[in-house]
């Protein structure tokens, strides 16, 4: 079973993931928006160096928000919350041992670090497939532990578009 947390990181490093991938995304916008604007003050032999130069000024920009959002995906924190907070939800057996959805929740968690791009209905079927392996000790089949997969989902790309304007898991809100 793959360990979500990162036991290196600290307040001072962001969430390598979301930092490479803000910077990825960054780098390319800002290579289309410099070269855009290069293009169109100069034109000529000034729009690949513009593209150069918008590709590093946005990588940069990127990275910093994508360090943003990796503050705002601390799997320890999630745990923190959820051991905290399952027994009120309602798809929650009552009497039910966090031991059981725990491994659900960091699954969501989990699966939206790796896919910030699309939405938990997309992925629902190969999360399906992967959770017996995933699951760890948890009782729960994936009927029962998507609720809290989804839920941890959820809280995340809300915490990531607060962070971060925008509509990041397309859910439309």
């Amino acid at each position: 079973m793959n360990d979500i947390r990162n036991p290196e990181r600290d307040e001072d490093k962001g969430h390598p993931v979301a930092t490479g991938v803000g910077a990825a995304l960054g780098g390319a916008a800002g290579g289309v928006a410099g070269a855009a604007a290069a293009g169109a003050a100069v034109g000529g032999m000034t729009g690949p160096v513009g593209a150069a130069v918008g590709a590093v000024v946005g990588a940069v920009a990127g990275g910093l928000m994508g360090r943003g959002a990796g503050k705002a995906m601390d799997p320890e924190a999630e745990d923190t919350y959820w051991r905290s907070n399952y027994t009120g939800r309602p798809y929650v057996t009552p009497g039910a041992s966090y031991d059981d959805y725990g491994p659900a929740y960091r699954y969501g968690v989990d699966a939206y670090s790796r896919f910030p791009d699309r939405r938990f209905e997309d992925i629902d079927q190969d999360l399906e497939r992967d959770w017996g392996s995933r699951r760890g000790t948890s009782n729960l089949d994936w009927g029962n532990a998507r609720h809290a997969s989804r839920d941890a989902w959820t809280r995340v790309s809300d915490s990531v578009e607060r962070a971060i304007p925008g509509d990041s898991d397309r859910d439309g809100r």
